[in-house]
């Protein structure tokens, strides 16, 4: 217990001054909090759910070809020079037909999926992008909206030959309410631009991603991007307050609200975020901007089970309360190809698990007793093992590195196949478990990492190339074993074209229906990112 108590010393002194790391040990015996991880009301034994989710994917004539791969092509209209003459009268300079220059907009961040388009348009304005899709829509060319090109599920490029229409060049800031704190921009926006500018007026986005450097806001919102702030801010559903959206026909639909309150009808915004360009483009965003902290920690904790990983939020949550703003983890084999391939050293001992916890509040003094009475329970208690503080910027975001930088990593470690999962927190991590198990030898790695305040699961699987037979192991065993909880298949990186046809694992065929008959009152020709989202075939 002298121990403790001397190193907790320390910690009211590094918390005292917001100076520096300070490295925390415990090795006491107690323990705080009990979570009951096999109560019946969390189990995910289905095995009727699981028989019939199976047949989803089986034919009486044997193996069907994988739900992830693209469909035949639709019988769109295809480009002729009338087409580009058109294009280049309103968009002159806007108009790319250079392969070269098409290159990196015809395939994903992955490399996994790679279109054939011919043509890139640049629009800059919401009247240009209305008079290219009221064109396209009456010579029926299939249109794939693009922003920074970061998804992770194929939605952001053409599956065939799909016009390409960026909005890279609509990256204007419109207006900006200090009073508020009410952002309106154009859609091409880049993610981390937004939040710089912000930053200057005592501000901050609502919305943080690993790829904030390229990714644009209307992409954020087309996908409903999650990230590491939801914690604390909510989802783009709720800091979303109007968009402005250009329908498959041309039509604009000025829903461009700066009110937080609006209860006249139905709210139309919402079933835009979310859609993945299959419902209109977006053109400009207005969002709710909290207040910059004037305190920020950050802590590196290491815990020995998951299930103590699981009291420490709960602790957390508890303990720390209105100034807690991300809780996110990682498993040691993260830290092993973080280790491994990027060269960042582990900032504790090694440990089977690893949190990042960070607080935001308006009042240093309050915000670090809050922290350091949380530490020292946490310590205690035995949930933790070790772990390390930081108060300064660079070291708050070397910490953050660790968790931001696991997708680098796995990029290093051969073919990566990606599942975001949202599940029962108290499951998140059987799955990693049970599907090492599953696998056996036949992956090189299996991590897992994400979102413990909001239960979602990034799965990571690595290979040394791309292995079919690796894929028919994996799925649809994820998708079962998601399903069977109650889960979703897609926390935040949405269908795209890789995950359109397992929608069913999440959604009934009432809801899938409906969701078929809200695009085809929308586009009615169906030319707004095809093939994505929906299923190829309705029930």
């Amino acid at each position: 217990m002298a121990v403790i108590f001397q190193r907790t010393s320390k910690l009211r002194t590094v918390l005292r001054h917001l100076s520096t790391h300070s490295t925390l040990s415990s090795t006491a015996p107690t323990r705080l909090l009990s979570v009951d991880l096999h109560s019946p009301f969390l189990s995910c034994s289905s095995g009727h759910f699981v028989a019939s989710t199976r047949k989803l994917h089986a034919k009486a004539d044997g193996p069907k070809p994988s739900p992830a791969a693209a469909p035949e092509r639709l019988p769109f209209s295809r480009v002729t020079q009338e087409d580009l003459a058109f294009f280049r009268k309103i968009l002159p300079g806007g108009t790319l037909t250079d392969p070269d220059l098409l290159e990196s907009s015809n395939v994903d961040w992955l490399k996994t999926v790679r279109g054939s388009s011919e043509v890139l348009l640049r629009p800059r304005t919401t009247e240009e992008v209305s008079q290219i899709l009221s064109y396209c829509n009456s010579r029926n060319l299939a249109v794939n909206p693009q922003g920074g090109n970061t998804g992770l599920v194929g939605g952001s490029v053409p599956v065939y030959d799909e016009i390409i229409l960026s909005t890279a060049l609509m990256n204007n800031i419109l207006t900006f309410d200090s009073i508020s704190g009410i952002l309106t921009c154009q859609a091409g926006c880049v993610l981390e631009n937004l939040s710089l500018y912000l930053d200057e007026r005592d501000y901050i986005m609502p919305l943080d991603l690993g790829a904030k450097g390229s990714c644009q806001i209307g992409g954020n919102v087309a996908t409903n991007a999650g990230g590491l702030r939801l914690l604390r801010y909510g989802s783009l559903h709720g800091t979303v307050l109007g968009l402005e959206v250009v329908l498959a026909d041309g039509q604009v639909l000025d829903c461009l609200a700066k009110l937080r309150k609006d209860n006249t009808g139905y709210d139309l915004k919402q079933l835009f975020i979310g859609s993945e360009g299959t419902l209109g483009v977006i053109t400009a965003v207005s969002i709710l901007c909290p207040r910059k902290p004037k305190s920020v920690n950050v802590v590196f904790l290491g815990c020995e089970t998951f299930e103590q990983l699981l009291q420490t939020f709960q602790l957390c949550r508890g303990m720390l309360g209105e100034i807690l703003s991300a809780f996110e983890f990682l498993d040691s084999e993260c830290m092993r190809l973080l280790n491994t391939h990027l060269k960042l050293p582990n900032p504790i001992s090694d440990c089977p698990f690893y949190v990042v916890i960070e607080t935001s509040g308006s009042n240093p003094t309050h915000d670090g007793e809050k922290l350091h009475n949380f530490l020292e329970e946490a310590m205690t208690s035995s949930l933790v093992t070790d772990g390390t503080v930081a108060t300064e910027e660079s070291k708050i975001k070397a910490l953050w590195s660790m968790r931001e930088r696991v997708t680098e990593a796995l990029t290093h470690d051969g073919f990566t196949y990606k599942y975001d999962i949202s599940l029962p927190v108290e499951r998140i991590y059987q799955l990693v478990t049970d599907m090492r198990e599953h696998l056996g030898g036949q992956a090189k790695s299996v991590v897992g990492y994400g979102h413990v305040g909001d239960g979602n699961l990034h799965l990571n699987i690595t290979s040394p190339a791309k292995d079919p037979s690796l894929l028919a192991a994996i799925e649809p065993f994820v998708y079962e074993w998601t399903a069977s909880c109650q889960g979703s298949i897609s926390a935040e990186h949405g269908l795209g074209l890789k995950k359109r046809n397992y929608i069913y694992y999440s959604k009934p065929s009432q809801a899938v229906a409906l969701m078929g008959n809200i695009k085809t009152m929308l586009d009615p020709k169906g030319i707004l990112n095809p093939y994505k989202t929906l299923p190829d075939n309705m029930k």
